[in-house]
């Protein structure tokens, strides 16, 4: 090295540190340690190295000098370089992958990183002799690490000396770090500063309506406006900030005018190309405007500034421990940091520094920025320190040592990773982890990648992932970048966009083979060429190192996109994220992340993302993201997964209790149920399912004889249980579950392991159970007949069955019924239940009464005792029967509707279940009238279809005459293999196609009916062949009588329909019922004697007349209703008439009316018309008499709305029907009469028989 004596070391002039040279010279060399507390401009960075030259250092060995940033290292070491002119090979600088040092190098600027590096190779830093740690106010992670590096150290080297210098320190904690250290306080400006305080208006903020970008540019123009000479240096808190600022002066300094030299406004951020950084430095013909982030604050001292703007705000990294989550937050800087940008200016002449904030809020911020190390995730110091047997972190001499939550977190990421064992020792993987110059969570993707044989990609990706992003975005160039990173950005994926931009370079690379080409490739692709050399020397380091490991190959085969995503992937477990909505995620713990909107998956990411880095600025984001796939997390997660069993439960089919396992990571579900075995994660609660579910309830495939028995004896005691409504006959499930407990094997879980016990065994008599294990009391047998297993309806045998489960859909009494027999069966016969709930029944019954008729039978059970022994079971209907009783003996009246019968618990009352003849469930319910629809009239489809065509082989026969009527009787049995009865087929007779008379079994009574009239009917024509041509022409109304039959039919129909109505009068066959010989014989006998032609014209004109007095009412409707004045007569008045003429004569009355009531419908239209002449004189009146009559109307409306009413309803209605026509007579036309006597007291009664089948 050179001598020191050759050296002529010269101070520039003017620098407070020169005046105190001697004074830093002598402590240098009687001090291990030496604190220099300069302020900013005080030269201290480029001065100390030369005065520890002077001092006697850098003889033998290097002083080293670090820099917390690489353009403070190089910017720094060419001015030492310059101020040492010809002796200017003393100083060199090192920065990642740029070495410009030489074999005459006395002085060393590098960055922190640098140092920290070649400590790992050389523990003893033995190539110095003095080490400055500048800027150690910044206490990044860096510094701080050094700084309890070389604490250590001092203890080992004694011939080392520690230099830490700083613009703003606190001197007393670092004096006490290193015993008690000396500190000299430098001086750093020659002019006074003047401090302007300009906040922004709190409100107008808030609403947007003023930010400190505005307020900024204001304040420059403001200071120009009085100099436009100084220099202006504005802090900025972004690189977006930055570029606004710049484009707004810019943009109001053309507002302005060409007066004077137009200043030139530079941006400076640690992203800024080299070239553009130099702008900075050189001198500039008119004023410049340099807005900077807080890399001007210390690291870079810009020359000749005059005036000051501070935002007082920079964007700062911290670390979340508790959210795992890194934020780059702007916010306010502390006293310290404001005091260093303000001491930026008054160096050349006073200075004015303006500040964007408040005096006020000036004096309430801390008075230091935070050290990094206790805002930091401390993984990668952690996994270092291991490495370099460093000791533990709580042990390291740290200035400010971090928190044991951030170091617990920092070993829990390493753990995470698989870079410790439990005790905390690296794995093969952390050692490797640790010398990859990369984040650990970097270096794991790599060590994964071998095993998904893509380790070429990855390390290109976990290359660029630990650099700056390479795209370069010039402020007035944005829209140019944008289009040429395009090219590289159309991927399915962030992280292989990094890949195609790298393989777009080396395929440049290899062709041009020259850096100036690739340089203008750069900069025609907008890539910063420093950093894509970066990139490659740190590819390079990978590389160099994966060569020295087994097994780590590099693949010559492109890799599988999923291949290359699933090793990223384990490096960014915290980082996956579930989507809520469009780029919305649900994130690790909660977290809600939205997806870059710079990212190529922006509007298009999967369900699942995981991301390199998720960053809280305005918001949380998730930075350079994919889309994953997720069952790839879970191998990779392995024992991080929090997995939960749920639902186990026995499934027949596998012969085992399965239940499902829920799988999360980081409170994210990966999956949601996976069936597993449940035995081999609580074998003892598998086993209980297990025999309760397989065993007690015998859910288990195959033959067992064990459970063929157990389950015999089971049923029998348990239907016992199901009758008499109630669970003391046997043990409970708990009992039968423990016989089983005590019997099988320890261990027998599912049906193999129980089979191979058995086997093992040779019989399975010990899982036998007997009445003495499971019995605990019988029901007597009375009590037994109380619910019998039939009954007996009419004629035919009804199997029930019996279930006592309360809230269960089949609770209660079931009705097996054929469907054969459903036309045989009556509502009325269920309504009586079974003799054992009959009582209670009743009781129910009592209870839901109006107060008013209750409280005459209390006490209610007593009464329904004495009720049930005067009821005749199965006899009519159970309410009618109530009825009667209850007001024989009490003489309480009890209307049908009254009755709560909607009320009843399901169990009080009859469940039905049709079954065809195949044994198949048609329908299941409790409302017969709803089995009715289903199954029809029957039809004969429940029947025993062999009996039923030998029953048809017998009796059906072709071309019938009249003496064999008398051969068959009204109905013949069908009964099945077991002589059980089925139902009934009905003898009639039918139509043949040739017009001949055939004799069938009919399955459906009224079909039969309706065919045997018209078959009977031809018969009885027959015989009187000769005359009914002549008789249908003479009973038939003329076309030109159109009005009388008009609003009834076609004249073809009506003519028809009399046609039938007269004939089928006449020879009687209206109820369809197959005469015998004798009786056919003498009708055709009468006829003749009477005369067919005088029977049917009697009958005619009696349709004639009926027709004739129709006609007569319509048409004095029409008069009147023409002669009513508007609001004199009810609107509705014609109209309810014209109604009442439809009631009376109905459109289809030829074909349902019988003779004797056609013979009361002429009585029936002359009162209605006598009515409606009266009405018209006295209108009011008869709207009153009308009132009388309306309440039974809509009774009767009422009650023909029920469907498939039984025929004793229809009788009923019927006779109903008749009693309001004559009392219509009685009340509008009393001297026709009436047939019979009539009266609204006696419509009531008659209506209270109605209601009993409502």
């Amino acid at each position: 090295m050179t001598d020191k004596n050759s050296i002529d070391i010269e101070y520039p002039e003017g620098l407070p540190i020169v005046e105190h040279r001697q004074q830093i010279i002598e402590a240098i060399r009687n001090h291990r340690v030496v604190i220099v507390a300069g302020e900013t401009g005080s030269g201290k960075t480029t001065q100390l190295p030369k005065m520890c030259m002077e001092a006697g250092r850098g003889l033998k060995k290097k002083i080293g000098c670090t820099q917390p940033r690489r353009i403070a290292a190089i910017s720094v070491a060419e001015r030492v370089a310059e101020e040492l002119g010809g002796q200017a090979d003393l100083v060199g600088y090192k920065i990642r992958f740029q070495d410009r040092t030489g074999k005459n190098t006395r002085i060393k600027f590098m960055t922190d990183g640098i140092l920290l590096a070649e400590a790992q190779g050389d523990r003893e830093l033995s190539a110095y002799d003095t080490i400055i740690i500048d800027e150690a106010h910044e206490r990044s992670l860096n510094i701080d690490f050094l700084l309890g590096m070389l604490k250590r150290l001092l203890d080992r080297r004694h011939d080392l000396k520690v230099i830490i210098t700083s613009a703003t320190i606190d001197t007393e904690k670092f004096a006490a770090s290193f015993n008690r250290a000396p500190i000299i306080e430098v001086s750093g400006r020659s002019f006074p500063v003047e401090v302007r305080y300009l906040p922004l208006d709190p409100e107008e903020e808030e609403e947007g309506e003023q930010t400190y970008v505005n307020q900024a540019v204001q304040a420059v123009l403001e200071l120009r406006r009085h100099d436009r000479h100084g220099d202006i240096l504005v802090f900025m808190p972004t690189e977006r900030d930055i570029r606004e600022t710049v484009e707004t002066i810019e943009s109001s300094l053309r507002q302005v005018g060409p007066a004077g030299s137009a200043p030139l406004v530079l941006p400076l951020y640690g992203r800024l190309s080299p070239a553009d950084q130099r702008k900075i430095f050189r001198p500039a013909g008119s004023q410049k405007i340099v807005v900077a982030t807080n890399v001007a604050e210390t690291s870079i001292t810009v020359p000749g500034i005059r005036y000051v703007v501070d935002t007082g705000l920079a964007r700062l990294a911290t670390y979340n421990v508790r959210a795992r989550t890194s934020k780059l937050p702007i916010v306010p800087i502390s006293r310290a940091g404001c005091e260093q940008r303000k001491g930026r200016c008054g160096r050349v002449g006073p200075g004015i520094c303006v500040r964007l904030y408040g005096e006020d809020d000036y004096n309430n911020r801390p008075e230091y920025t935070l050290p990094e190390i206790l805002r930091s995730n401390l993984a990668e110091v952690i996994l270092r320190m291991i490495y370099l047997k460093l000791g533990e972190p709580t042990k390291f001499p740290f200035v400010d040592p971090p928190s044991g939550r951030a170091i617990q977190d920092g070993y829990a990421l390493l753990a995470e990773l698989g870079a410790l064992t439990d005790d905390r020792r690296l794995t093969g993987k952390g050692r490797l982890m640790a010398r990859l110059p990369l984040d650990p969570r970097i270096a794991r993707m790599i060590i994964e990648a071998r095993d998904h044989n893509a380790l070429r990609e990855v390390a290109v990706i976990a290359a660029a992932l630990s650099i700056q992003d390479p795209r370069v975005r010039p402020a007035d160039k944005e829209k140019e970048a944008d289009a040429a990173h395009a090219r590289f950005t159309k991927v399915d994926s962030d992280f292989l966009f990094f890949l195609k931009l790298w393989d777009a370079y080396h395929d440049s690379f290899d062709k041009l083979q020259s850096l100036s080409r690739m340089r203008k490739f750069c900069k025609s692709h907008y890539l910063s060429f420093q950093r894509m050399r970066e990139w490659r020397d740190i590819h390079e380091q990978i590389t160099s190192i994966l060569k020295e490991e087994d097994g780590y190959t590099i693949n010559t085969q492109p890799a599988a996109v999923a291949d290359i995503h699933r090793a990223i992937l384990s490096g960014n477990l915290r980082n996956i994220a579930l989507k809520k909505e469009k780029n919305i995620y649900q994130g690790a713990g909660g977290r809600q992340v939205m997806v870059f909107p710079g990212s190529a998956l922006f509007n298009k990411s999967g369900s699942w993302i995981m991301a390199a880095e998720i960053v809280e600025t305005s918001r949380l984001y998730a930075r350079t993201v994919a889309t994953i796939e997720p069952e790839w997390i879970e191998p990779l997660a392995g024992s991080l997964c929090r997995i939960s069993y749920s639902e186990p439960h026995w499934e027949k089919g596998r012969g085992q209790v399965v239940g499902f396992a829920k799988v999360t990571l980081f409170g994210l579900v990966i999956v949601a149920r996976r069936k597993v075995n449940y035995a081999t994660v609580k074998p003892e609660e598998a086993r209980q399912i297990f025999i309760q579910s397989a065993l007690v309830e015998g859910e288990i495939k195959g033959n067992y004889g064990f459970l063929e028995k157990n389950n015999d004896l089971l049923e029998r005691l348990q239907s016992m249980e199901d009758r008499v409504r109630k669970r003391d006959v046997m043990v409970d499930d708990y009992t039968l579950a423990q016989f089983y407990e005590e019997r099988v094997k320890p261990g027998i879980c599912d049906q193999r392991s129980l089979n191979r016990w058995l086997k093992e065994l040779g019989s399975d008599s010990i899982l036998c159970m007997t009445e003495r294990d499971i019995l605990k009391e019988l029901p007597e047998e009375k009590t037994l007949e109380q619910y019998p297993l039939t009954v007996m309806a009419g004629e035919f045998e009804v199997p029930l069955s019996y279930r006592f489960a309360p809230g269960e859909e089949d609770d209660g009494v079931t009705a097996h019924i054929p469907i054969s027999l459903l036309p045989h069966l009556r509502l009325e016969f269920f309504e009586w239940l079974v003799p054992g709930l009959l009582t209670e029944k009743i009781v129910f019954l009592l209870k839901g009464l109006p107060k008013a008729l209750r409280k005459q039978l209390i006490p209610l059970a007593q009464t329904a005792a004495e009720i049930v022994g005067d009821l005749r079971p199965y006899h009519g209907s159970l309410y009618r029967a109530l009825e009667q009783i209850i007001l024989d003996a009490y003489r309480v009246r009890i209307l049908a509707s009254q009755w709560p019968v909607g009320d009843l618990p399901p169990h009080l009352k009859f469940r039905f279940r049709l079954i065809d003849h195949q044994g198949k469930v048609l329908e299941q319910t409790r409302d017969f009238n709803l089995l009715r629809k289903v199954g029809g009239a029957g039809g004969g489809v429940g029947m025993d279809q062999g009996s039923l065509a030998a029953l048809k082989e017998k009796w059906e026969q072709a071309n019938i005459r009249p003496e064999q009527f008398s051969q068959i009787e009204e109905r013949l049995p069908v009964t099945g293999h077991a002589g059980d009865l089925q139902g009934f087929v009905y003898p009639g007779l039918a139509m043949d196609e040739k017009g001949g008379v055939s004799r069938k079994l009919y399955t459906d009574r009224a079909q039969g009916r309706r065919n045997t009239r018209q078959a009977l009917l031809s018969l009885y024509l027959a015989e009187f062949s000769k005359q009914v041509k002549a008789v249908r022409k003479d009973i038939a109304i003329p076309r030109s009588h159109w009005a009388l039959y008009e609003g009834i039919g076609s004249h073809e129909q009506v003519n028809a329909d009399i046609f039938a109505l007269v004939m089928g009068e006449v020879f009687a066959v209206g109820e369809g019922a197959l005469p015998s010989e004798a009786e056919f014989a003498e009708r055709v006998a009468l006829v003749r004697k009477q005369g067919l032609y005088q029977m049917c014209r009697a009958l005619y004109e009696l349709v004639v007349q009926v027709l004739q007095e129709r006609r007569h009412c319509l048409d004095l409707i029409s008069k009147f209703a023409g002669l009513s004045k508007t609001g004199k007569d009810p609107a509705n008045r014609f109209g309810e008439y014209r109604s009442q003429v439809n009631l009376i004569v109905p459109h289809d009355f030829l074909l349902n009316f019988s003779t004797k009531q056609l013979r009361a419908l002429p009585r029936y239209l002359k009162a209605l018309a006598i009515r409606i002449e009266r009405a018209h004189v006295a209108p009011a009146k008869d709207q009153a008499k009308a009132q009388q009559v309306t309440v039974h109307e809509q009774r009767f409306a009422q009650a023909a709305q029920i469907a498939n009413p039984p025929s004793e309803l229809l009788a009923l209605l019927g006779q109903y029907r008749e009693m309001i026509e004559e009392f219509k007579v009685s009340l509008f036309a009393q001297e026709l009469g009436t047939a019979f006597s009539v009266s609204a007291k006696r419509l009531d009664e008659k209506w209270r028989e109605v209601e009993g089948f409502c």
